[in-house]
């Protein structure tokens, strides 16, 4: 079993930053892509960004040129650099990873329980 924990969540201001952290651990010989989602109340869950193992990295229309994905693989961590939040940010965050299990090999897909982000006008 894997257990992905993040952090960082808060309210700001638009206009302001934060950053979330998400890191795993547990049962992991290697992780592939990692990726934050969010949902928005009344919203489908949306892919915010992801990053594969190789640091290759892809972003939604909506946050380019504004967040940051990074990963630190020596930590089994994913980052999420925020700068120029805007209310329309606001939604719960959540952290993504592929993980190859330990012995198996086997591939899993693993969420975290996610993190609520809060952007004031």
């Amino acid at each position: 079993q894997v257990q992905l924990v993040e952090s960082g969540g808060g309210l700001v201001q638009a206009g302001g930053s934060l950053r979330l952290s998400c890191a795993a651990s547990g049962n992991i010989l290697s992780i592939n892509t990692m990726a934050w989602y969010r949902q928005a109340p009344g919203k489908q869950r949306e892919l915010v960004a992801s990053i594969t193992s190789g640091g290759s990295t892809n972003y939604a229309s909506s946050v380019k040129g504004r967040f940051t994905i990074s990963r630190d693989n020596a930590k089994n961590t994913v980052y999420l650099q925020m700068n120029s939040l805007k209310p329309e940010d606001t939604a719960v965050y959540y952290c993504n990873a592929d993980v190859r299990a330990q012995i198996t090999g086997i591939l899993y897909n693993y969420w975290g329980q996610g993190t609520q982000v809060t952007v004031s006008a």
